[in-house]
């Protein structure tokens, strides 16, 4: 990171967090160099980290139709007692799509009417087999493969809740999605999702499969606390992920780029 950071004009950063990484690589680096290669020390990275949130447009299929995805992915229930629990990744390890999986599978158990389905593309082969395997024998849990975007997001806003189980992330689009449509979003507890859920203000963190369980029997059975962070994640979105202001963030660094060309 610290190389890249040093021969690249600007570097932008999600969160003032991981601006503050990124200048400490890059200070790590050039002490590195200083001692081993007597190589003197640059100026520091400061002036050329931005920090621009992650902007996000939502664009749900008005035509598609909830019920024919319920019977694809095999849940032969009415859709007016179903709670679905949507969990968005491709299938790598670093996702983790199985971390919820048997603690899911009990309380679906106890619940019929509550199911966890996971969506998205098989980036790792291998995994995908692991995945695969450990959801046909997991009752209540679906997989359904990658779907076009607006698709996406008309499952997103008829599903019950999105959920994160990342064991890391950058900062993750499918949470920020998920509040853009009004939708309670529950997320494991690590620093790049605690970057922008506020725990039972705009989502909810958990940091085990049980917790998790905790949680959501909580959202299902408690409508004051699903509207309360439904309405905080739809205003944090608005206020701190527009898409017009990163397109213009963008432009000004492209701008400033150009400039110092033509000098």
């Amino acid at each position: 990171m610290g190389r890249v950071l040093e021969e690249a004009r600007f570097a932008v950063a999600f969160t003032e967090s991981m601006k503050e990484m990124a200048q400490a690589q890059w200070k790590a680096r050039q002490i590195s160099l200083a001692v081993t290669s007597a190589v003197p020390v640059q100026p520091h990275a400061k002036g050329k980290v931005y920090v621009q949130s992650q902007g996000i447009a939502t664009t749900p299929n008005a035509a598609f139709n909830w019920n024919t995805f319920l019977q694809r992915s095999e849940i032969n229930q009415s859709a007016d007692n179903l709670h679905i629990f949507l969990l968005i990744c491709g299938l790598r390890q670093v996702k983790d799509p199985l971390y919820l999986v048997d603690a899911f599978s009990a309380w679906h158990q106890e619940e019929p009417n509550v199911h966890l389905v996971i969506v998205g593309p098989e980036v790792d082969p291998v995994f995908t087999r692991e995945v695969k395997a450990k959801v046909k024998r997991a009752a209540g849990v679906r997989l359904i493969g990658e779907m076009p975007q607006e698709d996406l997001h008309a499952v997103v806003k008829n599903c019950f809740a999105v959920v994160n189980s990342s064991v890391s992330e950058g900062m993750s689009a499918a949470i920020l999605e998920a509040m853009d449509l009004e939708v309670p979003v529950l997320a494991r507890n690590i620093p790049g999702n605690a970057a922008v859920v506020k725990h039972e203000v705009t989502g909810l963190l958990f940091s085990n499969p049980q917790e998790f369980v905790h949680l959501a029997k909580r959202l299902v059975s408690d409508p004051a606390l699903e509207k309360e962070i439904v309405v905080n994640g739809r205003e944090y979105v608005r206020m701190y992920h527009s898409w017009q202001v990163e397109r213009d963030t963008y432009q000004q660094l492209i701008r400033k780029l150009e400039g110092s060309t033509e000098d």
